[in-house]
This record gives structure tokens, sequence and C-alpha cells, in this order.
């Protein structure tokens, strides 16, 4: 499962180079060339409360293949918190199906 990792400064997630240093990972954007460290062992916390039990998800991103019809192109690791995410988290742990996009792709975009 690829993890979702971008650029604190432009938000570039394609174009980025890492070097690992000891228990760490060096990255550079190669877009915008900043520099940060990150922890690979190093868990989440929600952006809303700060707590750190969060719990590993699997989202579904679609691209439309067809007319109107969507298909899934692959799939990424999210994050959520059991406290102001529960709901998603217990439909995603009682579907134990990938969750659904944040938007669906629009006309405009092709």
């Amino acid at each position: 499962m690829a993890i979702d990792i971008s650029c604190p400064a432009c938000g570039e997630a394609d174009e980025l180079r890492g070097e690992r240093r000891d228990q760490l990972i060096a990255l550079v954007c190669e877009v915008c060339d900043a520099e940060w460290v990150r922890d690979p062992g190093a868990h989440p916390t929600c952006e809303r409360c700060g707590g750190d039990d969060m719990r590993e998800a699997v989202q579904a991103l679609v691209e439309k293949s067809r007319g109107t019809q969507l298909s899934i192109q692959s799939f990424r690791q999210v994050w959520l918190c059991p406290s102001c995410d529960s709901e998603r988290y217990d439909k995603y742990k009682i579907s134990n199906r990938p969750l659904a996009p944040d938007e669906l792709p629009t006309e405009s975009e092709f």
C-alpha cells in the first residue's frame, strides 16, 4: 500500500526524491527544492483533536472511464481518528470495502 506523501511547501506528490539517513528519510521536492525529513515509523496525528490513536484505512481513487462510468484506478492509504471520524471508520470496518473518494471527477477535468 502506498503512503501519501507530498511537499509541505508546494504540494507536489510525484517529483520527490528521498534518501534514507539512519531511521529517517530525507526528502527533496524536485519542483521547488524544499527539503524535509520524514520518520517512516511515526504515526500521524488527528488534525482536529490532536489525538494519536489513528486507524489505517484504504480509499479508492477513481476516474471516468467511459461516459459517466467511474472506474477505480488505484487505492491510497488514509488515516482516520476513531473519535473525529467514528461514523466513517465504523462504516469502513463493517463493509470491509475501500472508502469512497473525497471528490468525484467532473467533466471539466478532461
